[in-house]
């Protein structure tokens, strides 16, 4: 019996290995490895706040707040903290849509137009042919973030009807299905169709169809429907160079992209459920959404170009319906970010080793989430002697050195010229009321002798207009937790007087969402 027990003990890791659960030479990261690992993320990248999970086999192996939830509060982040997890948001949207499949309600290719007529895109062909998978896969042809102005800061008027009525003034910059450009507004969309085919909103369907099933107790589609607000984070980010409490912007609006708030510890159900296939409950005798229905949300939709050099030797990447997908070191990897003003989280799936890893944070480093996945995946994928905290801290000062490089450059520009005082214009030539299609109205006047840019409906893009060369300006938004000043670049009449205006951010680190480059103003 002795001798029995001892070869079955060395034969197991054996089969483990054959059968494709554990990698060659791997050596698991503990639970007080892990600890360690988020605490010098949060002293690297400055973050106040990270909730961190790992669920293996089933089961959850580690869950743990670390750092405070605020930094006004110093109140401590747990397991039960809950956090905004932003795009994490879309794969709910995803899977609302195929528990409405597998009740025969609709098709993955059922037309868009046969839910909801008014919608339009830019080209007439396109908006016939657009389908309910094509609203979840990034192909549509429209730019990076286009249109996300009018969700994004979340201050401002516009409804989803506003926003399915303005599409059809986004001009495409790639021909339909043939590029990946990750967009927000068409997941808005996927949501009405939520809402049009099940006769209850998207809030409704996501917390009774999905969150009470799983027992997501703490959980809420949107922030402003939480039931408990006691442990929740404050946003994050630097404000002149030093990480502060930042307001909680969002709209409504965009809650079927990025509404959903959580922790940890619901979180953790919701990817077991993921990797069982649909299926949770006890003895695992509930079904979710069917492992067809699953199948498709993990299929590869739209090809996402990879770089000649990656860190886990990834050949192929794409976008699935609500999750990226790839390669790494030979797994299929399922995972997905998120972001919001002073928020960003990580979700990553390794299907076959059954491996989960939840990072959720209230800082908008991504540095941080990336440095804290991958050094727990490379534990299970036997890779050694890596630090993953220094490799994102380099790269993430060589990008930011380079950013600001640019930017120093054009405010120090601005400075001289404020300083020599001088002017490079008539500022009546400029003042006046401009149109976009999609964007509405803003003006440019002169208050207190210094020209003024203000959006009628966008209510954090305000601010004063510095001039830079020629019939360019730079504005500086008063909200300085933007880290978003743009160009403001005037077109002129004969006369010299501007008949219109052109935007672009200034800095590389804007996010892709203020998407001033699609705003074409019309005096």
């Amino acid at each position: 019996m002795t001798n029995c027990s001892v070869f079955l003990k060395r034969l197991i890791p054996v089969l483990m290995l054959i059968l494709g659960y554990l990698p060659a030479n791997s050596q698991i990261i503990t639970s007080s490895e892990i600890d360690s690992l988020v605490q010098r993320t949060l002293k690297t990248f400055d973050v106040p706040g990270i909730a961190v999970a790992v669920v293996k086999d089933g089961k959850v192996i580690h869950s743990k707040g670390y750092g405070v939830r605020s930094l006004n509060t110093k109140q401590k982040v747990d397991e039960n903290t809950l956090f905004g997890i932003a795009s994490n948001s879309k794969a709910f949207t995803s899977a609302a849509l195929a528990i409405l499949i597998d009740e025969k309600k609709l098709k993955w290719d059922d037309k868009v137009i046969d839910y909801i007529p008014e919608f339009r895109l830019y080209n007439p062909w396109v908006t016939e042919e657009f389908t309910i998978r094509d609203l979840l896969t990034h192909r549509s042809g429209m730019g990076l973030g286009a249109g996300d102005l009018m969700i994004f800061p979340g201050k401002n008027n516009f409804t989803t009807k506003d926003i399915i009525h303005n599409l059809r003034f986004l001009k495409p910059v790639s021909s339909f299905r043939t590029k990946y450009d990750y967009d927000n507004l068409l997941y808005i969309v996927a949501g009405e169709v939520i809402t049009r085919v099940s006769a209850m909103s998207w809030e409704k369907f996501i917390e009774t169809r999905i969150m009470l099933p799983l027992n997501m107790t703490a959980s809420s589609p949107t922030f402003t429907t939480l039931k408990d607000k006691s442990n929740v984070i404050d946003p994050h980010a630097p404000v002149n160079g030093k990480v502060v409490v930042i307001p909680r912007d969002f709209t409504e609006v965009f809650n079927a992209a990025a509404g959903i708030y959580s922790n940890i510890t619901d979180l953790s159900k919701w990817i077991i459920m993921q990797m069982n296939h649909g299926k949770y409950g006890e003895g695992l005798n509930k079904q979710l959404f069917s492992k067809e229905v699953q199948k498709d949300m993990w299929s590869m939709q739209t090809i996402i170009p990879v770089a000649d050099s990656t860190i886990y030797n990834t050949h192929f990447s794409g976008y699935g319906l609500g999750w990226g997908l790839s390669d790494v070191k030979g797994y299929k990897q399922v995972s997905h970010t998120g972001g919001l003003f002073g928020i960003v989280t990580q979700i990553t799936l390794i299907p076959e080793l059954k491996l989960g890893i939840i990072v959720l944070t209230n800082q908008q480093s991504g540095a941080a989430f990336s440095s804290i996945t991958n050094t727990i995946k490379d534990s299970y994928f036997g890779i050694k002697g890596v630090d993953r905290v220094k490799q994102n801290s380099e790269s993430t000062s060589k990008y930011l050195a380079k950013a600001g490089k640019i930017t120093s450059e054009i405010w120090n520009n601005i400075d001289k010229l404020q300083k020599s005082g001088t002017s490079l214009s008539n500022d009546t030539l400029y003042t006046g009321t401009y149109r976009d299609n999609w964007f509405g109205e803003v003006t440019i006047s002169v208050k207190n002798g210094k020209l003024r840019f203000d959006s009628k409906r966008s209510y954090l893009l305000t601010g004063e207009m510095l001039p830079y060369k020629g019939n360019s300006f730079v504005v500086k938004w008063d909200d300085r937790s933007m880290d978003a000043d743009a160009f403001v670049n005037f077109d002129l009449d004969n006369t010299g007087k501007a008949t219109g205006m052109k935007m672009q951010a200034i800095s590389p680190t804007t996010d892709f969402s203020f998407d001033f480059q699609d705003l074409d103003f019309k005096r």
